[in-house]
């Protein structure tokens, strides 16, 4: 385990990060007194959508999030700033753009995940 101290908007929290190994169930403290704070369980792998071939070019979530809609599928033709999805973080839509022209390789998100930022939404080749 290793214990951080981190600041965020002047509220210093202790943090302690428990390294796991496989797929050991992460479990919440009894109680928690403010203001140090517990770090998130991991994220459960995503699930593939689509299926196809993983693609060159990644699309990550940029934050945490809802998905509240996918418009492409696996194998359409996309332009460069094309909306792929619509991912709902601090009660604000924000769009997902493709980063490039190409072909939509794999979508792994699907209406209602709720994703990590950095996690993979789609590749394009």
């Amino acid at each position: 385990m290793k214990n951080y101290k981190i600041t965020v908007n002047g509220n210093v929290y202790d943090v302690t990060v428990e390294e796991t190994t496989g797929t050991a169930a992460a479990s919440a403290p009894a109680a928690v007194s403010a203001p140090v704070k517990t770090a998130a369980p991991a994220a459960a792998p995503k699930k593939e959508t689509a299926k196809g071939p993983e693609g060159s070019v990644k699309v990550t979530a940029p934050m945490p999030g809802k998905i509240l809609g996918v418009k492409v599928s696996a194998g359409q033709s996309v332009k460069k700033g094309e909306v792929l999805l619509v991912l709902e973080a601090m009660k604000m839509e924000n769009e997902i753009v493709a980063p490039s022209d190409g072909t939509i390789a794999s979508v792994q998100a699907a209406v209602g995940d709720s994703v990590e930022a950095g996690a993979t939404l789609a590749t394009l080749n």
